[in-house]
């Protein structure tokens, strides 16, 4: 059904859905959220005209976030508990939000950070976005990055090609999703704009953060100016909503990915001593509210969704995904279940009928989840932390008195709900997340360190690692698509910076740290199933090659780059092609 509203413009029955999801950006780093030293008019003017979730939780770090955001899941549950290790890759099993839009007919782009993949099958081309223009791992400047990328005229991925852009990141992400919807305006599209900033480094133009130099230590200053320069683009996306007459049907949603990062610093017991968190206790990372309770707006003009209204009922990420399937009107896959719960009854007024509900969160980043690690147990009325402290939250949100001995029959029944739940997410921990190589949609496969599985996932995530050379290893786990033979580029810097093995990198670079060291690397090696070969490194190699026969299934990939002082690191980035002349 089309609504004929003029000659040049209609509206189709179904909802459009604009969200916007910052990273690191705390409940705290917005005016309306009592902050009197940020400015944030725009944000604060939807939240003066939207509903608003004002207990509302997500994971306390980034991944996890994004996957129980867009499956509804809980995040260990989707394979998504950490944020590097092959543990941010979003189970292929797992039905996106995206892909449900665009089953049913949905336009759908995404424009900033996916961090739930950077290689097939888990890229978001993969899993339903038709247009998918976005920076590499977690983070500008992280190794599944660009190289060299800095926040400003960076090169980022479209669909999985390298394109230059010129601008700020987050002018681009949000000048590419104005683009995309008015492309795509006479027809319902999904359009997902999660920005990288204020997610560290800390790159603003000093137009932003000279707004706030002096007020707060410098760093608190870029910080606040990249949240400035968001409200600003979100202040844009407005007008061109209205101007476009696609205010009045779309759904406009505004939220952040975890505690904020940078907004406040705090004790050894997680208590604010310097900065603004709401009065809350924690921040990015933690179990305490302030690690995990962040904003959620929505603003909807045709269902009357444009004026204030609070909703204090405990909710959570896991229930976007249902909620907008619901307003939406969308058809889902038959069996698809969710762990949350559509929140349409609430915004209709209709909360006699809510049940009380535990929802839990954690954060693990680890390569395998330990029970009770940084664990919140939450109902409307308590918090028990990592299965041990308990608050009152209503009467104490700054989670100060810990009331544990006072109520053990709540603690004991709280344990026990974790429990459950720990035995619906843990199913699948054993159960390994490969990243494919030989497939057709995915022709050379660049494996970088971001994604080696155990402990040394944790020491070469960012390109700062790479250049300092860190001695440290660990293998991928991997899926061979076809038969084949196939073709192993070891390499420790990626093929666009262009140096070759040994060499180092002189002075002082953009980006997260300066130069990097040469390394004498004389040997390469590499071992996959019950292969192994070394090769000798001559001076100017820029990789080494390594030719192997395969059969189809899984598979562990190890390389080793060995010094000549015995020192041995893995290959930070390793090109992966079937040659399609050879069978094995």
């Amino acid at each position: 059904m089309i609504i004929t509203l003029d000659k040049n413009t209609c509206l189709h029955k179904k909802p459009n859905v604009v969200f916007i999801l910052t990273d690191d950006q705390g409940y705290g780093d917005l005016g309306c959220a009592g902050n009197n030293v940020i400015q944030t008019p725009n944000i604060d003017k939807l939240y003066h005209e939207s509903i608003r979730f004002s207990n509302y939780h997500v994971g306390p770090t980034c991944a996890p976030t994004r996957a129980g955001l867009l499956t509804g899941h809980y995040h260990n549950s989707t394979g998504v508990w950490h944020t590097i290790g092959g543990r941010s890759l979003l189970r292929k099993n797992e039905v996106s939000l995206a892909q449900v839009f665009k089953n049913n007919g949905y336009k759908t782009g995404i424009f900033g950070k996916w961090h739930l993949g950077d290689n097939y099958p888990y890229r978001p081309h993969d899993r339903g976005f038709d247009e998918a223009i976005i920076h590499g791992g977690g983070g500008i400047g992280q190794t599944p990055d660009y190289w060299g990328n800095d926040y400003f005229d960076d090169t980022y991925f479209n669909k999985g090609q390298p394109k230059g852009f010129k601008g700020y990141c987050t002018d681009i992400w949000f000048n590419l999703g104005l683009d995309f919807i008015k492309r795509n305006k006479d027809e319902p599209f999904f359009c997902y704009i999660p920005t990288n900033a204020p997610h560290s480094p800390l790159h603003v133009s000093e137009q932003y953060s000279s707004l706030y130099q002096g007020q707060v230590k410098d760093d608190r200053a870029k910080f606040y100016g990249m949240i400035s320069n968001i409200d600003e683009n979100l202040g844009i996306l407005r007008e061109k909503l209205r101007e476009w007459q696609l205010d009045d049907n779309t759904i406009l949603i505004f939220m952040t990915d975890n505690g904020t990062a940078d907004g406040c610093d705090l004790d050894q017991q997680a208590f604010v001593t310097e900065g603004y968190n709401a009065k809350m206790r924690g921040k990015k990372g933690s179990p305490y509210d302030g690690g995990h309770r962040v904003p959620f707006f929505l603003h909807w003009v045709r269902r009357g969704w444009n004026s204030g209204k609070d909703i204090n009922r405990l909710t959570a990420n896991v229930d976007v995904m249902p909620t907008l399937i619901a307003l939406c009107d969308l058809d889902v896959p038959d069996g698809l279940q969710f762990d949350g719960v559509s929140l349409v009854p609430l915004m209709e007024g209709n909360d006699q009928s809510w049940e009380e509900r535990i929802i839990v969160t954690d954060s693990q980043r680890l390569p395998n989840p330990v029970k009770w690690k940084d664990s919140a147990v939450m109902s409307e009325e308590w918090r028990l932390i990592n299965g041990t402290e308990l608050y009152r939250i209503k009467e104490d949100p700054g989670q100060r008195e810990d009331v544990a001995v006072l109520y053990p029959e709540i603690v004991e029944s709280m344990r026990q709900d974790y429990i459950t739940w720990w035995e619906k997410v843990s199913r699948q921990f054993d159960e390994e997340i490969p990243v494919s190589i030989g497939s057709d949609l995915e022709k050379i496969t660049d494996l970088t360190s971001h994604d080696w599985r155990g402990d040394a996932g944790d020491c070469a995530w960012n390109q700062g690692d790479i250049r300092a050379g860190k001695v440290c290893n660990s293998y991928w786990e991997i899926f061979v698509e076809e038969d084949g033979v196939y073709c192993f580029e070891l390499r420790r810097w990626p093929e666009e910076q262009g140096n070759h093995l040994r060499e180092g990198i002189p002075g002082v670079l953009k980006g997260w740290y300066s130069g990097g060291r040469a390394i004498p690397i004389k040997k390469a090696s590499i071992r996959i199933r019950d292969f192994e070969e070394t090769k000798d490194v001559k001076q100017n190699d820029q990789f080494a090659t390594f030719t192997v026969a395969l059969k189809k299934g899984p598979a562990h990939l190890q390389t080793y780059l060995e010094d000549e002082h015995g020192n041995i690191l893995g290959a930070y980035y390793v090109y992966v092609k079937r040659n399609l002349n050879k069978e094995t």
